[in-house]
């Protein structure tokens, strides 16, 4: 805005050197010559004005920076309410469609708080051209739509176009008064309102008739599949073909996995360089966990065996479970997006939703990038880490989901022979978690983690605290990035969460070492949380 109001400055003194220069007094407008002149004059600052300042407030309004750890919001300001969904492209447009649950609009309300509300609201759907600003479009389908009065649980769904019908086709999991089973509904366009169709109740050659967690996967050459688990055996995976006359049923189901270990959800697919990539996590209900992957050349298998996605132990897919991927080729690349679903309401683990991360490949090897904040440029196809991204991983703790004494991403220590003053507390600055140093005798103990791949530069480290005070030592520490270790004392009663700071952490070999560490007496203890590292 200063830069706006500074050229807007300008302008005017453009308009008072004109009329200086030719001493154009009040009364110029009786000047032919020079009313001319400046008519020309004027309609071209107007012209520019008018153009160069909407481009100004256009501009404004726009990023290409996603933003984790938070509540999204629309080009309105509103929040983005888009859960258990998916990301289609019909013509040169992204559609985002997800469901929006009662539960999810009280915890926005009041993230202090998770709640079991999982009753429908409506199928939303947001449009963008650059996956990182979503319009509002409509709530396509709602619990008012006639039959679905009643509903007990509508949620994983997608929608796939059909050039037969010309019909745009809603498939999602329903549990309600009409029965149990995929959801069927259709419309016109990608945006309007869609119409209730019928409730297939059993898909052939699936365990227990129906999906678990499922998602919805066109391929490159527009054929549509569900990509599901069972119902009630979670470990059978599967590939169904949609029905490619109409969309509106599911036929044989490909068994492509079966787990001899435990269930499978979050059941997804993307497609890179002509692999088929088939994810899922654990079965931690509504919590995070790191992802599985099948791999196969063919969508309908063989598939490979089982491994874990590299990055994504960790902090369990950046405190998320498998949504979807949306995969955006461009002029210069392909970036595959990891669309993570974080069920804070559900579960109160953090803020946000919505978890979005890019992934690399080394050959056909995929690497998940942890990043609070990074940028995507869709036409160009890639990416790069945010200038505001916070390089600690599980900072608030929350990615264990249950008690631990050693948390994903971190590395304790203590002094003791038997026995750990290190375990995570379900009383957090934020979410459900923090970290707690604490033993009934005197001890010594410490959580840290070794950060690498930094580029050189200048960062700031930042942690929420609280104390018992009486600690002979206590304190906040940045440590190994090339100079002398800075530290941040604790050893104070502190009640209330605090925040604390480590400014000009000056990194000059591409590391640091950040952790909290005591040499406390017996029943001193102090706790951590929502800890960051951001460059300045």
């Amino acid at each position: 805005m200063f830069l706006q109001n500074k050229r807007k400055e300008g302008f005017y003194k453009v308009l008072f050197l004109y009329f200086n220069s030719h001493n154009i007094k009040g009364g110029f407008m009786m000047n032919h010559k020079y009313l001319k002149k400046f008519v020309y004059l004027f309609v071209f600052i107007f012209i520019f004005n008018c153009f160069f300042f909407d481009y100004q407030i256009f501009a404004k309004t726009t990023t290409n920076t996603i933003q984790n750890d938070t509540f999204w919001k629309d080009t309105s300001g509103n929040p983005i309410y888009s859960q258990g969904g998916g990301i289609f492209k019909f013509g040169n447009t992204y559609y985002w469609y997800g469901v929006k649950y009662n539960g999810a609009v009280s915890y926005y309300n009041n993230p202090s708080k998770k709640n079991s509300d999982s009753s429908f609201n409506a199928i939303t759907c947001y449009s963008s051209t650059d996956l990182v600003n979503w319009k509002f479009e409509n709530n396509v389908l709602t619990s008012s739509t006639s039959g679905l009065e009643g509903s007990a649980w509508l949620g994983r769904m997608g929608v796939v176009y059909n050039a037969n019908t010309k019909q745009y086709v809603l498939l999602s999991q329903f549990t309600g008064t009409n029965g149990s089973g995929e959801l069927f509904a259709t419309c016109d366009t990608p945006t309007g309102n869609f119409m209730y169709n019928h409730i297939q109740t059993s898909i052939t050659n699936m365990v227990n008739n129906m999906t678990g967690d499922q998602s919805v996967f066109t391929d490159d050459d527009g054929k549509s599949y569900v990509i599901c688990s069972s119902a009630k055996g979670r470990g059978h995976l599967y590939v169904v073909p949609i029905n490619e006359a109409n969309s509106l049923s599911l036929g044989t189901a490909v068994n492509i996995f079966n787990s001899t270990s435990s269930g499978r959800e979050g059941n997804c697919m993307f497609k890179y360089n002509g692999t088929y990539y088939f994810c899922s996590s654990d079965l931690h209900g509504w919590n995070s966990s790191h992802c599985y992957v099948l791999t196969s050349q063919n969508i309908l298998g063989p598939y490979s065996s089982e491994s874990i996605m590299a990055g994504t132990d960790f902090d369990f897919c950046h405190v998320s479970q498998t949504g979807f991927f949306v995969t955006v080729p461009g002029s210069s690349g392909t970036t595959v997006i990891f669309c993570g679903d974080r069920w804070s309401d559900f579960a109160g683990n953090g803020l946000g939703y919505n978890e979005w991360c890019p992934i690399t490949f080394d050959g056909t090897t995929p690497t998940f990038h942890s990043l609070s904040q990074w940028s995507l440029n869709a036409a160009d196809g890639t990416w790069k880490t945010g200038s505001g991204n916070n390089y600690v991983l599980n900072s608030s703790f929350e990615a264990d989901r249950i008690s631990q004494t050693s948390a994903a991403g971190w590395t304790t220590w203590s002094n003791l022979s038997s026995g750990t003053p290190n375990s995570n507390v379900s009383v957090g600055h934020t979410g459900n978690w923090a970290w707690k140093l604490y033993n009934s005798n005197a001890y010594q103990g410490s959580i840290y983690q070794n950060i690498t791949g930094l580029s050189n530069g200048t960062y700031t480290l930042t942690a929420w605290v609280e104390s018992s005070g009486g600690q002979n030592t206590a304190q906040i520490f940045a440590k190994n990035f090339g100079a002398t270790e800075l530290d941040s004392s604790i050893n104070t009663a502190i009640g209330n969460w605090k925040e604390i700071s480590i400014p000009n952490v000056n990194i000059t070999n591409g590391s640091c070492q950040i952790g909290m560490f005591t040499d406390a007496n017996a029943g001193n203890w102090c706790k951590l949380d929502d800890i960051s590292l951001v460059k300045n």
